[in-house]
């Protein structure tokens, strides 16, 4: 098929938006860091070494990060098993209901928790109820098990998702083959299952693992001022100290651990999507046969809804009763006006309106780029046949993926503040920044519709006399459809609650969801708290929907992350 140069053109686009709205704000970063004078200076890094704070600061990122994933580990594994050996009732309602925490925003996360187990909790209320105590007897807040717990919440669907996708479609008869041979369960679980696995856990792990070392929100919130992760001492020392100089360090000592384990996971990534004998899940998932694997599913099917479901419960029921005998709607309402001791400049509902303005406005900016890019990975476009670039590029479009909101924001205030990109004070900051954020989970979206499209359907469009555009509006758009309306309903639930980048780029003038929530939650008096509480619950309904028909439409499950 002969492309005229402007598809060529077109198809760079997405490489062009990196360029410029992520490579060039990261090389600010490192300028500022590196050289703040404008000639080379290694003082700061020598400074940054010596500071014993800043290592506890450091130490205390990794070490969290570990201990997050260990305990996600924990959960996900006997979810994945189960979901992925056993058909049950509700299977498919349950697991998109555990789904829910890797779709919501951190900040509804943070407020599920203090909700939850907060002093002013839920579970602390009835405690000091039924027991009649004059003081909570559970002091989570601001402690480092509150943190673990949250992060566990928000990643283990990653887990299910990626290994379990891995391990419904796994071969049965290996493991019968070495039972006739006269392997135990357990020697089979060790000698043949895990084995096949370890690169999906693996890769499971580094990807659970880089979402809690940039942690923020959660740390932000349920930690205090007790807990700093890097990615909350970069907001801290731009924010609060206005910092910049140290701020670009920490933000560069981040990205050089982040870099490395994207590295590492995408290695692992292709290694688990090397072919395994993959059978479908009609030959490998059946009902349970015995009251022992029904007490299996049952156990951590009440385990799930009790780790994962609890803090959202817990966040809708306090939001319409509050401070009141019974149910109320009074802090829904509140969110339409601004009263004089509120601490929003405009009317919370307003937020709603900016966030979904912003959101929609990345939808179809992540998607135009993501597609452009999806069909450069999947050798479909005219530069993208050889696997060679493939492989190159297809770790530089999930770069995004493992870099921190927070930095990112920090790039842009560093490097968008001259003509022709004099972007600092414009609110166009904001959708592109979920752009970039979207982009690796719309891509990862298409990758695998495309992958699976036939080759020789737009080859015999092509000598019918079809161009380009007319093949892909007639022939891929149809049958990937599916795919491109996951990779929407993804972008918009991503960027509807995002929170780092916001919370450093938006206007007072423009708030969104996410920092009237985080606002609302920092600040003391019922009624801010009960607007949180509120405009939380609208934010994770909104998610819930969008999951639902993600579930509804998706094409599979492998590679899911």
């Amino acid at each position: 098929m002969r492309f005229h140069p402007a598809w060529r053109l077109l198809y760079a686009l997405p490489l062009l938006f990196l360029a410029l709205f992520y490579f060039y704000p990261l090389l600010s970063i490192l300028s500022l860091s590196l050289a703040p004078e404008g000639r080379l200076d290694l003082s700061g890094v020598q400074a940054l070494a010596s500071r014993a704070y800043l290592a506890q600061v450091l130490w205390f990122t990794l070490w969290q990060a570990a201990a997050s994933t260990a305990l996600t580990l924990l959960i996900g594994l006997p979810a994945a098993y189960v979901y992925a050996r056993y058909d049950f009732p509700a299977k498919g309602l349950l697991r998109a209901l555990t789904t829910i925490p890797f779709v919501l925003p951190t900040v509804v996360v943070g407020a599920a928790f203090v909700t939850l187990l907060g002093p002013r909790g839920v579970l602390n209320d009835w405690l000091m109820a039924a027991f009649d105590l004059a003081q909570p007897p559970i002091r989570l807040l601001n402690t480092i098990w509150i943190i673990l717990l949250a992060h566990a919440f928000y990643n283990a669907a990653v887990v299910v998702r990626i290994v379990g996708g891995i391990w419904s479609n796994l071969d049965p008869r290996l493991g019968e083959a070495a039972a006739v041979l006269g392997a135990s369960r357990w020697r089979r679980t060790w000698e043949v299952t895990l084995p096949l696995l370890m690169p999906a856990i693996a890769a499971a792990s580094l990807l659970v693992f880089l979402f809690c070392f940039t942690s923020f929100g959660v740390v932000l919130i349920l930690g205090g001022p007790a807990f700093a992760t890097l990615e909350v001492e970069i907001y801290r020392q731009m924010v609060n100290y206005f910092n910049l100089p140290l701020g670009a360090l920490l933000a560069l000592a981040q990205l050089v651990i982040t870099f490395v384990v994207m590295a590492v996971y995408t290695r692992l990534q292709a290694r688990a999507s090397l072919p395994l004998n993959l059978r479908p899940q009609s030959m490998t998932v059946r009902r349970p046969a015995s009251w022992r694997e029904w007490l299996a599913v049952g156990g951590v099917n009440s385990l799930l809804i009790v780790v994962l479901l609890s803090p959202l419960l817990a966040l809708a029921v306090r939001s319409v009763t509050l401070g009141a005998g019974g149910p109320t709607l009074r802090y829904y309402r509140a969110l339409g006006s601004s009263a004089t001791q509120s601490v929003f400049f405009v009317p919370p509902v307003q937020a709603i309106g900016n966030s979904l303005l912003f959101s929609l406005a990345a939808v179809a900016l992540s998607l135009a780029l993501g597609l452009l890019a999806a069909y450069l990975l999947a050798g479909r476009a005219p530069a993208g046949r050889s696997s060679r670039l493939a492989r190159w590029l297809d770790p530089i479009f999930l770069l995004p993926l493992g870099t921190s909101a927070v930095t990112l924001a920090f790039g842009y205030i560093v490097a968008l503040d001259e003509p022709p990109l004099n972007l600092r004070t414009s609110p166009a900051l904001i959708p592109l920044a979920y752009t970039l954020i979207a982009m690796p989970f719309v891509v990862r979206s298409i990758l695998p519709a495309l992958r699976g499209l036939n080759p020789r359907l737009r080859e015999s469009a092509a000598v019918l006399g079809a161009s380009p555009g007319r093949t892909l509006r007639e022939i891929d758009l149809p049958i990937i459809g599916r795919a491109v309306l996951v990779a929407a309903v993804f972008a918009f639930t991503i960027s509807l609650g995002e929170f780092g980048a916001t919370l450093l780029l938006y206007q007072p003038r423009f708030p969104t969801m996410s920092v009237v929530i985080y606002r609302g939650l920092s600040q003391p008096g019922l009624s801010n708290y009960g607007q949180a509480l509120a405009m939380s619950t609208l934010l994770m309904l909104i998610c819930l929907a969008g999951l639902l028909l993600i579930e509804r439409v998706r094409l599979g499950d492998i590679g899911e992350f």
